[in-house]
């Protein structure tokens, strides 16, 4: 089986972090977002994995060759030379997805985070004899989206709702699509969006069907619903494997630590932290639904929490970092300094106070 990741754009949600590697090979629970996805598929019996891209592919090919072997996958890219929506990249990458297997593939939105059901998927597909299936997961507020309106005993999907002024359902589409070959011959070579142009007409036609996702989603396309998806996927990492999970009287709630990383004496780490491969924390430091990456040492008695801390950064001696400060790359924040929802570009040092969110070039 093959899949289709949409890579996309230039990640301006997830800036400054996105300045230093492509969205895709940001840090998510200590690994690169895109290797959730692909670790994903290999699982569900995919053997070839195509990421349509229009940014630094040569960047995310290096990177992803390494994993090649290691997960036993064959990755390529499908570059577009300008931007093609959600549908195109499907056209440009036709002769990769095709083969005489007739199989379907799968689609996937590079920014979502889930339990990536994706066995059951294809069972669901087989099922309803239908031409594509999509995810679809349940929210509370379907007026800030596209709501997916279907038939809930065979999930058939009768029409595609944009942001409803009155409720119609709670279902959103999900980004994760199981689609037959067949659905390659409506896609022109054009920027196309597979949501408002493509599955309408397949709905139409009654040969479109949604499984409602089970466990958690997120899109962790920027910062805020990073920390929130950080927090929804440690939970479902309990439930399933907790043996991943640090423990310990120093750690409350669900934490995942790199076994490379040092903690040092009296820290109080939890809940909903990651802290990556290299990082050193100092001893007195508290911790709270944060991530910190690669390379990073915390000094003594510093407090950071709803932040993101990117790689090789420094944080001072006493220093208070919150309310979604976003470190990027090299960042030093001197001792003793706050930090209200800083965000600061790579390779600077931050000798005052950021006493309310603002962006520190």
């Amino acid at each position: 089986m093959k899949a289709l990741i949409l890579v996309g754009g230039f990640g301006t949600r997830l800036r400054p972090l996105t300045l230093s590697v492509p969205k895709p090979l940001v840090d998510f629970a200590n690994k690169p977002m895109i290797l959730h996805q692909i670790e994903a598929l290999k699982a569900a019996g995919v053997t070839e994995v195509v990421l349509a891209i229009n940014y630094q592919p040569e960047v995310m090919l290096n990177f992803l060759k390494d994993f090649e072997a290691k997960i036993g996958i064959k990755i390529s890219c499908s570059q577009e030379t300008e931007p093609l929506g959600t549908a195109g990249p499907l056209a440009l990458a036709r002769e990769k997805l095709i083969d005489d297997s007739g199989e379907p593939f799968f689609v996937l939105n590079s920014d979502v985070i889930s339990e990536y059901p994706l066995n059951e998927m294809i069972e669901f597909h087989k099922s309803h004899g239908g031409e594509a299936s999509i995810m679809v997961t349940k929210v509370d507020e379907p007026s800030k989206y596209g709501v997916v309106v279907l038939e809930e005993t065979t999930g058939q999907v009768e029409k595609f709702v944009e942001k409803p002024k009155l409720f119609v359902g709670n279902k959103i589409n999900a980004g994760i699509y199981l689609l037959n070959p067949s659905v390659l011959d409506r896609i022109e070579l054009r920027p196309t969006s597979i949501e408002k142009e493509i599955f309408p007409k397949i709905a139409a036609e009654k040969k479109l069907y949604a499984m409602v996702l089970p466990g958690f989603w997120m899109d962790i396309g920027q910062p805020r619903d990073y920390i929130t998806g950080l927090r929804l996927y440690l939970d479902s990492l309990r439930k399933k494997s907790s043996s991943k999970l640090a423990s310990g009287s120093n750690i409350v709630g669900n934490v995942i630590v790199d076994e490379t990383a040092k903690i040092g004496e009296g820290c109080l780490i939890g809940p909903d932290v990651a802290i990556g491969p290299g990082c050193i924390v100092e001893p007195g430091v508290r911790l709270s639904r944060c991530t910190v990456m690669r390379g990073v040492r915390i000094k003594k008695h510093a407090c950071i929490s709803s932040s993101i801390i990117g790689w090789h950064s420094t944080v001072g001696q006493w220093a208070r970092v919150e309310n979604m400060t976003i470190l990027g790359e090299d960042v030093h924040v001197c001792d003793e300094i706050y930090s209200n929802g800083g965000v600061v570009l790579p390779h600077k040092e931050i000798k005052t106070n950021i006493l309310k969110p603002e962006i520190v070039m």
